[in-house]
């Protein structure tokens, strides 16, 4: 049978636009069910917390259940394995932090490269950390414990959670930019029992738990390493004050497994993105001491090449490695 020219057409523009229809559809049909956002740190860490306010966010937001699924290990490589083998439907979403740009380079041997296999959603906030020194080193100011580090070399120790953390690579990356050598101390469990008791003599920690140590005196404070200064601490300088061109924070985000649908992912960009701009939900965010992030799914995805770069010079520098 043949049809008639007009019928024709009309049948050829809609199979042309049953595909922008269908991706439409499904993303606004999203979620369905429940969604998982894997955590590559346990329960009660500051990402923890975080992305719990998250979860409860987009939760009110897009009417389905957004589940916290904590699987630390690995330096948080278990947690980013999981949803890289997940389906890419959006239902498998990924707490993304600054130790998956450092892991890109500390470990020889991943299963997965991080900025191929992992499709960048949304930032959600940065977090500055705190130089933080015991008051038994005679030094007020960041010029004054640069020269007294080199003036003692392989004598003062620094403390971190860990080879690789966060903590430990804003401190050689001070290393790296001032010339100074500090001595890591990686505690698996709290580092300040011996921060505080002078065993180690610095620390590069976030800010939100480093306040109280600063505020009752137990620690001096002598810098922040963010870009600019912090209202919580106005007297504080940016360590780029004394170390022009020093700036790193802890952040944290969202991924979703490669090839996730872009309607899925806008609309979870677009609902985080709503919250960071939500006075409520911002002041939320600001107590935990971090700055919302408000990034596209692009602008979120240089990001995390540039900090995967930044990083991984600073691992080679330091001749980082973890099998």
């Amino acid at each position: 049978m043949k049809l008639p020219r007009r019928v024709f057409l009309h049948l050829a523009a809609v199979a042309a636009a049953f595909p922008a229809l269908l991706c439409i559809a499904w993303g606004q049909s999203y979620p369905t069910r429940p969604v998982h956002l894997v955590v590559g740190f346990p329960p009660g860490t500051s990402s923890d917390i975080t992305a719990r306010l998250i979860a409860e966010w987009l939760s009110q937001r897009l009417a389905q259940q957004f589940v916290v699924e904590n699987r630390p290990g690995a330096g948080t490589n278990i947690a980013a394995e999981t949803v890289v083998q997940a389906p890419p439907d959006g239902y498998s979403l990924l707490w993304v932090t600054q130790t998956n740009a450092i892991n890109a380079t500390l470990y020889e041997s991943l299963k997965f490269n991080f900025i191929r296999d992992i499709q960048p959603v949304a930032g959600v906030i940065r977090v500055p950390t705190v130089m933080m020194i015991n008051p038994s080193v005679p030094a007020k100011t960041v010029p004054e414990f640069i020269a007294y580090a080199r003036a003692n070399p392989g004598k003062i120790n620094m403390s971190s959670p860990g080879i690789g953390s966060a903590n430990h690579v804003l401190g050689e990356l001070f290393d790296m930019m001032t010339g100074v050598k500090l001595v890591h101390v990686p505690y698996r469990g709290s580092q300040f029992p011996d921060l505080l008791s002078g065993q180690v003599q610095i620390t590069f920690n976030p800010l939100p738990s480093s306040l109280n140590f600063i505020k009752t005196g137990q620690l001096r404070a002598l810098a922040v390493t963010s870009a600019t200064r912090q209202t919580v601490l106005p007297d504080v300088p940016t360590l780029g004050e004394f170390v022009p061109g020093y700036e790193g924070t802890a952040w944290f985000g969202i991924g979703a497994p490669k090839n996730t649908p872009n309607e899925i992912v806008d609309t979870l960009n677009r609902e985080i993105n709503a919250g960071l701009a939500d006075p409520k939900f911002k002041a939320r965010l600001e107590t935990l001491g971090g700055v919302p992030m408000s990034t596209t799914p692009t602008e979120f995805g240089k990001f995390i090449v540039d900090e995967t770069e930044k990083w991984g010079k600073v691992v080679k520098f330091a001749g980082l490695k973890v099998n």
